[in-house]
C-alpha cells in the first residue's frame, strides 16, 4: 500500500503516476474527500466528547446544589447519541478508505519508461546472439514428445488442458535444473534455502498484493480459505509478516523451489501449445528483505543472480525494463529477463525481478528496528524468478537441439544428470 501521507501531501505527483499505471486518478479525489471527512470527524468527535464530559460534570453540580438536572441529563443523552452517529459514520469512512487504499497500485520509479503496454518496454542489454542452425529448428512441443520426455496428452487426461507429464529423462532434466539453480543461489549467491507450504492463507496473499485484486487468477481450495500458491513469492515474503527484524540482520535473502498454480484467467487462446502457459509449473524464486537505502542496489544484484543461471547454461537472453503500463500491481520497477527460443524465433520471458519498495511491507507489516534506536520502520521487499524451471527446460531443448532431433545437455547440468551428455529419441 501507499503511505497516507504521500496520498495526502503529494497528490499531484501521485495522480500523474497512478494514471501512468493505467489507474483512474478520480479514485484519488475520492480518497482525499474521505480523508478530509475522516479528519474533521475525529475533531468533531473529540469536541462532542469534551462537551459530554462537561455536561456530565454539570449534572453532579446541579444535583449537589439540590436543583433539577433533567436538562443536563437530556443534553448528555443527545451528545451520546451524536457521538454514536459520528463514530458509526467514521467506521464507514475508514472502511471505504481502506478499500480504496488497497486498490491503488504501487507508483513506478522515475527510471521506468512511461507507456501504456509492453510496446514501451526498454531493452537494456542483450547477452549472446540468437542461436542459429543449418536446419529448421523444432519447437519444444515437437522435440519433447519425439524424444519421449514430454507427454501433453496424458497431462490433459490426468488433469485437463494446460497440464503436462514429464517422462524419464525429461523429469530428470526438470529435477536437475531445480537442483542446479538452488545450489548456485545458496552456495555462490548467499541465499538461504526455504521449502514453504504450497498453499497460502488469505492474509499471505493480501500481503504480497494478489488479493483482493487478482483472486480470479488463483486456485482456491473448496470449503477452506486457502489458495494454491501462484509463486513462492507469497509464502516466502510472508515468512516475516508482522515481525520486526534487526537492522543488523539485513538483508535477508531466501531461495525457494515450489510448484506454482495459476488459473490463467483471461488468457484463453494465448500460448495454448507447449509449456509456456501452464496451470502448474515449477520455479525457483529469490526473495530479499532489504534496508530501504539499499534496495535499488539489491535489485541489480538479484537480477544479476538470475542472469547467472542463463550465463552458466549458455542461453542467449536480454534484459528489459517494463513500462509503467506493463509493470505489475505491487512493483515499483521490474526487469524482465527474456530468453531466446529458436523454435518460436523470439525472446520469451523467463524471469521477472522486481523492487516493491515498502508497498508489500505496509500490507504485511514487515519492519526492521534501526540500529541506532527509534521506532520500527518498513522494510523494502524484492523478488525474482531464478528461474522458471519449465521455461528454462524449453530454452535448453530448443537452443541445444541437433539436426538428428537429439539435444545436447549443457555442461553445467551434466553432474546432475549422472554425466548424460545428450538426450536421444528412444530406439
Amino acid at each position: 500500500m501507499l503511505a497516507r501521507e504521500r496520498l495526502r501531501d503529494e497528490s499531484g505527483t501521485v495522480r500523474s503516476q497512478l494514471e501512468a499505471r493505467r489507474f483512474d486518478g478520480a479514485q484519488l479525489d475520492h480518497w482525499q474527500t474521505l480523508d478530509r471527512e475522516r479528519r474533521s470527524s475525529l475533531v468533531e468527535i473529540e469536541r462532542a466528547k469534551h462537551e459530554r464530559n462537561e455536561a456530565s460534570k454539570a449534572i453532579g453540580q446541579v444535583k449537589k446544589a439540590g436543583g433539577d438536572a433533567q436538562a443536563e441529563i437530556a443534553a448528555v443523552g443527545e451528545l451520546k447519541q451524536r457521538i454514536g452517529t459520528l463514530e458509526s459514520r467514521l467506521e464507514e469512512v475508514d472502511r471505504d478508505l481502506r478499500e480504496l487504499e488497497i486498490s491503488f497500485p504501487n507508483l513506478a520509479d522515475d527510471s521506468v519508461p512511461v507507456g501504456t503496454d509492453e510496446s514501451a518496454n526498454r531493452v537494456e542489454r542483450q547477452v549472446g546472439e540468437p542461436t542459429t542452425f543449418d536446419f529448421e529448428p523444432q519447437a519444444h512441443w515437437d522435440l519433447g514428445p519425439a524424444l519421449g520426455i514430454i507427454d501433453f496428452e496424458r497431462g490433459t487426461k490426468l488433469a485437463g488442458a494446460r497440464f503436462t507429464v514429464m517422462m524419464g529423462v525429461g523429469a530428470r532434466l526438470e529435477r536437475a535444473l531445480t537442483a542446479f539453480m538452488l545450489d548456485l543461489h545458496t552456495a555462490e549467491h548467499g541465499y538461504t534455502e526455504v521449502l514453504p507450504p504450497f498453499v497460502a492463507n488469505r492474509a499471505s496473499l493480501f500481503g504480497t498484493g494478489q488479493l483482493p485484486k487478482f483472486e480470479k487468477d488463483l486456485f482456491k481450495l473448496e470449503d477452506h480459505d486457502y489458495f494454491l500458491i501462484p509463486t513462492a513469492e507469497v509464502p516466502v515474503t510472508n515468512l516475516h509478516r508482522d515481525e520486526v527484524l534487526d537492522e543488523a540482520d539485513l538483508p535477508r535473502c531466501y531461495a525457494a523451489y515450489t510448484p506454482c498454480f495459476r488459473s490463467e484467467a483471461g488468457s484463453h487462446g494465448q500460448d495454448v501449445r507447449g509449456l509456456i502457459r501452464q496451470h502448474q509449473f515449477d520455479k525457483v524464486e529469490l526473495v530479499q528483505f532489504a534496508h530501504p537505502d539499499q534496495s535499488w542496489d539489491a535489485l541489480e544484484a538479484l537480477t544479476g543472480h538470475a542472469e547467472t543461471v542463463l550465463d552458466r547454461l549458455g542461453l542467449p537472453y536480454q534484459r528489459i525494463t517494463l513500462s509503467t503500463g506493463d509493470t505489475g500491481f505491487s512493483s515499483a520497477k521490474t526487469y524482465d529477463l527474456e530468453v531466446w527460443l529458436p523454435g518460436q524465433n523470439r525472446y520469451r520471458e523467463i524471469s521477472s525481478c522486481s523492487n516493491f519498495l515498502d508497498f508489500q511491507a505496509r500490507r504485511a507489516h514487515l519492519r526492521y528496528r534501526p540500529a541506532g534506536g527509534g521506532k520500527p520502520r518498513f522494510l523494502h521487499t524484492l523478488n525474482g524468478s531464478g528461474l522458471a524451471i519449465g521455461r528454462t527446460l524449453i530454452a535448453v531443448l530448443e537452443n541445444n537441439q541437433q539436426e538428428d532431433g537429439s539435444v545436447e545437455i549443457p555442461e553445467a547440468l551434466r553432474p546432475y544428470m549422472n554425466g548424460l551428455e545428450r538426450i536421444q529419441a528412444p530406439a
